[in-house]
């Protein structure tokens, strides 16, 4: 108890009685944004403290910022967090004056000029420049709020890079949806109960209807696996309705057959192309064109090979009007490939060749080993489970159903459908390794205090996460579509991260190699194993201390590309080989101006192949126009290695007359430059051309336009 009645004097000049309580509300509010609880002992040294202040100072009047200072002298001998914490939100009015002169300014841009950071976002539209601008908010709301100085200093510099910054507070990044149990017995969605689909075409409608509302409510790429698993069922139950719906009419056996099965082919088709005008038209509720992925050409069935084939025949055939039609941009298609099943004479070659066909003609499907050497293929012999990428190049970590992290036992087996990811943070490798050498201390060392402090900023988001409600994502958590989903509206979702992956990306290990000796990965590339080796050996330490499934992440930098570059310069300056161009390289890629072969690129690349089990994919440049056999005899060669291998050409289409060449710049048929032109931007296609626009980055541009050995 104080001796005498003190006043407190509020910022308006207004009085109010001393009150100690207050002191404890206001503390412990700090205490929760920090995600700490005090005990009651801590609480009443608090409290003793303030009062034992408040007394020395002899005033029966005092400022309410005198009175803050006492606080937070108070919370720097319990809890230096909190203390942060409690001295952010005290000067958050002062702060949030910058903060919202710097979103104003940035949302004055994009309302103008646009926003090239998202390659899948048209920031012409209403709806995705107001998407931009509230995630510019976002962005600094999270920086703020989230991070520590240390790591606020990191991410200014450059040293590491945040992911995502204006979703990751608020839902999942990557992640392999389970449509199939969604469907299962019907579902609740928008508060509307859906029966389980009686025909295919419903089923198209249902499932797309449920991809764009789910993928709406995470961030990154959103895959449905092993698609021609979840059509078959719903394909054999309509191509039973047209069996009886023939016969009644009288038809003979042979013909009931003939026509139901020609139906059922228009029925497939169909559904592939409403998906496509789907998936590439309408916008989520983030203000892009979500980033779906399928994956399929596993299923032996009459009904599987049939979805997949149709699949690749309505993508090679394209959308648009008649002598203008080009291939479309989503689903991204990944093709499964098991050698006892696609190999030469094997029961689903053909669907193997209806890929190349695709592959030839609109890069897509992307090809995925389950059969060669590697992680996914090794999971896929021993127990016949699929690891699907999330998005364009995602893996996850196995998670057992007894054992969780480590199999309990032998029969005990991994789960990957219904898994996701909770955000990538990258490092930039040549910038830490500048540091180190610029300071002489030893590149290790210095590697190890980001890797721990992207190790911190991980277990926070964890834990921040754990604390949504089911309700944020019914679907999801409620519904089945993530693996535990069937939470009530008002649990914590804490339960289902436990299998969920988080991931520390490595970017620009090519330019990491030539700052070490002068070489690029394809004469040299030895340090950069080490480093990655020695990231590897760090990582799985801290999975086993914090139970945690870390990942591995070959980032796929899209604007990062184009920041590392200015952030090393300001730092370290321009380096030949290092900053002297306007873009870094991507993960573990060999540098695209490299004049070399494809099976050397496939080589070099193949060395981090098991260094980067988190994220990864391997693409080459096929110098080779349409020539098919040639692309089968690479896709065959990249299926032993175990890789998931893209096929890179460059397709345009004048937009006037409708003529198509791999690459142009000018039609040669009408001399027009109103071009739409499709390139692979990292392990996922994009427009880097739309009616002779682009929705690229400068940096990503000039990169493409280097390209030799991509």
């Amino acid at each position: 108890m104080l001796e005498k009645d003190v006043w407190i004097i509020k910022k308006d000049g207004t009085k109010e009685d001393f009150n100690v309580q207050k002191v404890v509300v206001a503390v412990n509010k700090s205490a929760y944004r920090a995600l700490i609880k005090f005990t009651d002992e801590e609480l009443g040294f608090i409290c003793k403290f303030v009062e034992e202040q408040v007394d020395s100072m002899g005033e029966v009047e005092i400022p309410i910022a005198e009175m803050h200072n006492v606080v937070e002298g108070a919370l720097e001998r319990v809890n230096a967090t909190v203390a942060k914490s409690y001295r952010d939100y005290r000067n958050y009015k002062q702060d949030f004056v910058q903060m919202l002169d710097d979103v104003y300014k940035k949302s004055q841009s994009i309302m103008y000029i646009g926003d090239k950071e998202n390659s899948n976002t048209d920031s012409a539209l209403v709806s995705t420049k107001r998407s931009l601008i509230f995630n510019e908010l976002n962005k600094e709301l999270y920086k703020k709020f989230f991070l520590t100085v240390e790591e606020i200093q990191a991410l200014r510099d450059g040293y590491i890079y945040v992911h995502d910054m204006s979703a990751r507070r608020d839902t999942m990044n990557c992640c392999l949806f389970d449509v199939k149990e969604v469907l299962s017995g019907g579902f609740e969605m928008g508060n509307l109960w859906y029966n389980e689909p009686k025909t295919l075409d419903t089923a198209f409608d249902v499932i797309g209807d449920i991809v764009l509302s789910a993928a709406s409510q995470q961030y990154g790429g959103f895959t449905v696996p092993s698609v021609d698993d979840i059509l078959t069922p719903y394909a054999e139950k309509s191509y039973n309705k047209y069996i009886e719906k023939y016969t009644a009419l009288g038809l003979d056996k042979d013909m009931v057959e003939k026509v139901a099965w020609a139906d059922l082919e228009k029925e497939m088709e169909q559904g592939f192309q409403g998906w496509e005008y789907k998936f590439n038209s309408v916008s989520s509720s983030r203000g892009d064109y979500p980033f779906i992925t399928v994956t399929t050409g596993i299923n032996t069935t009459k009904f599987g090979k049939l979805a997949t084939i149709k699949m690749l025949e309505v993508r090679k055939e394209g959308q648009g009007k008649k002598g203008h039609k080009r291939p479309v941009l989503f689903p991204k298609i990944v093709f499964l490939y098991d050698e006892e099943l696609h190999g030469p004479g094997k029961p689903l070659e053909d669907v193997f060749e209806a890929g190349i066909e695709c592959s030839a003609k609109t890069m897509y499907p992307d090809w995925l080993s389950l059969t060669g050497e590697g992680y996914v293929s090794s999971m896929y012999k021993k127990y016949k489970k699929v690891i699907s990428p999330m998005g364009c190049r995602a893996f996850l970590s196995p998670w057992y159903e007894r054992g969780g992290m480590t199999p309990a036992d032998d029969q005990d087996q991994p789960v990957f459908v219904g898994r996701f990811n909770i955000g990538a943070i990258s490092l930039h490798l040549p910038m830490i390794y500048a540091k180190a050498k610029q300071e002489g201390k030893e590149f290790y060392k210095v590697l190890d205090y980001y890797l721990e402090l992207i190790r911190q900023l991980h277990l926070r988001t964890y834990a921040y996460l754990g604390e949504m409600r089911a309700s944020t994502n019914p679907l999801a958590y409620c519904e089945g579509g993530f693996y535990g989903g069937k939470l009530g509206l008002y649990d914590k979702i804490k339960p289902l991260l436990k299998s969920a992956t988080a991931s520390f990306g490595i970017t620009a290990l090519n330019e990491l190699q030539q700052l070490h000796n002068r070489k690029s990965l394809a004469e040299d590339g030895e340090f950069a194993l080490d480093v990655m080796r020695h990231i590897n050996e760090k990582i799985e330490e801290y999975k086993q201390e914090d139970g945690r499934l870390y990942a591995i992440y070959g980032t796929p930098a899209e604007s990062l590309c184009g920041l590392q570059v200015k952030q090393f310069r300001k730092k370290y300056g321009i380096i030949e080989n290092v900053s002297d161009r306007e873009y870094i390289s991507n993960s573990f890629h060999c540098h695209v101006t490299e004049d070399i072969t494809p099976i050397q690129k496939q080589d070099f690349e193949g060395r981090f192949w098991d260094l980067c089990n988190g994220g990864k994919i391997q693409y080459v440049k096929y110098p080779i126009g349409y020539n098919m056999q040639a692309m089968k005899t690479l896709v065959h060669r990249a299926m032993d290695k175990g890789y998931y291998e893209g096929v890179n050409l460059s397709l345009s289409y004048c937009d006037d007359c409708g003529h198509e060449e791999l690459s142009m710049e000018v039609c040669p048929e009408c001399g027009s430059k109103n071009l739409t032109k499709i390139e692979r931007m990292n392990g996922y296609l994009s427009y880097s051309r739309v009616k002779g626009d682009t929705r690229l980055n400068e940096a990503k541009m000039e990169e493409i336009a280097e390209r030799v050995s991509m």
